[in-house]
């Protein structure tokens, strides 16, 4: 089996939303003092690389802690659009150039490259971004959940969140934020495995993001 990580760092350095506090990790128990070594971690439920359920933009829709745990594995696939330049579209030609893994896919995963940013101000950019026929698709098909190496699936511009609004108004699906590592998967479909903390009323989670591969 082969495992490669997608999932970056949390750290108190870390990038974050415009206007969001970074995390705090700081010490509550030393060696030293108390036998063991035990953190006292601070931080929003959208650090980092993180989910998105329903919930997080509608009251009364789904929470993450409301999804059975098969909501966040299956078959994913990655489609590059790490050609595209910075405010670009992913069209729907990316899907149907790869139509037919795309059709038996969980997920899908969107390669802009920006992870090559992260720690830095371009990060926060104008990175490209899915049109409306790309989320009509992820609609149509039942998508379990659509990610993106950047840091939100609506552009940073857009603060009315029109991408999430209707991906979440009336689906079942989960979007994922701030992978890395897109560019190591390849083009064929994979056991993608994305779980994220299990506490009540969950409205987001950080995650650890893995694609798994049978050798």
């Amino acid at each position: 089996m082969k495992v490669i990580d997608l999932t970056h760092y949390i750290s108190e350095d870390m990038p974050v939303y415009p206007g969001t506090e970074g995390p705090k990790l700081q010490p509550a128990n030393s060696y030293e003092v108390d036998g063991f070594k035990e953190t006292l971690m601070t931080m929003y439920t959208h650090t980092g690389t993180h989910m998105d359920p329903p919930a997080h933009l509608f009251k009364g829709r789904t929470t993450l802690d409301q999804f059975p745990a098969d909501q966040f594995v299956g078959k994913a696939l990655v489609i590059d659009c790490s050609d595209l330049k910075e405010g670009d579209k992913v069209s729907f030609e990316r899907i149907e150039r790869v139509k037919d893994k795309a059709d038996k896919a969980d997920f899908i995963l969107f390669r802009m490259g920006w992870d090559k940013y992260w720690g830095t101000e371009k990060y926060f950019g104008d990175y490209p971004y899915i049109e409306d026929e790309v989320v009509e698709y992820l609609i149509q098909t039942n998508k379990k959940g659509v990610g993106l190496d950047v840091i939100g699936i609506d552009p940073i511009a857009h603060e009315s969140l029109p991408i999430h609004k209707k991906l979440f108004k009336n689906n079942e699906i989960v979007v994922i934020e701030n992978l890395m590592n897109l560019g190591l998967v390849g083009d064929e479909l994979f056991t993608f495995c994305a779980l994220p903390l299990k506490h009540i009323d969950a409205d987001g989670s950080p995650i650890r993001a893995i694609a798994i591969f049978e050798e």
